[in-house]
């Protein structure tokens, strides 16, 4: 039923869509003020320095992993976390800050490391089958004074999944 109220008011159906609307908005807001983009993020000490580091254990986050950062801070990274042993082949396509890769064993062991340059689609593969790989900000690990051979003690979060 649409009766008109006074020149200039909704009418009865427009008042109705109107709280349509606002109801579909309140729902809205509700359902999705409890979700956030917080990713995962553990503290990993590497050599002298300590990194936060986001985890990527899901294959999307693996697949996303710091594509698309304008820039992340020198003590942040990510690590990426494998149910077996494998080899791994990292790129830096629509990765655009420059980053050096660590790729660890099961056991914490610094197996290699290689510097990647930004937005290169050049494969960066692992000789060894590890666990995990972790990128820092281009030099970390060199800065922190850690390298091939040395042992990374990787929290509890990580270890036991």
């Amino acid at each position: 039923m649409d009766i008109l109220k006074h020149k200039g008011e909704l009418s009865l159906k427009n008042d109705s869509f109107a709280r349509i609307s606002i109801f579909i908005a309140m729902v809205f807001i509700i359902l999705f003020s409890g979700c956030s983009d917080k990713k995962e993020t553990v503290s990993i000490t590497v050599g002298k320095n300590t990194y936060q580091v986001e985890v990527a254990r899901t294959r999307e986050e693996q697949t996303e992993g710091l594509m698309f950062r304008e820039s992340i801070k020198p003590n942040e990274g990510m690590i990426f976390i494998y149910n077996e042993d494998r080899k791994l082949s990292f790129w830096m396509k629509n990765t655009f800050i420059p980053l050096s890769i660590a790729y660890i064993s099961k056991d914490g062991i610094i197996k290699e490391i290689y510097s990647m340059n930004p937005e290169s689609l050049i494969p960066v593969k692992s000789i060894h089958s590890v666990r995990y790989a972790m990128e820092l900000p281009l030099g970390a690990f060199e800065k922190s004074g850690a390298g091939v051979g040395d042992t990374i003690i990787l929290p509890a979060e990580i270890t036991d999944n």
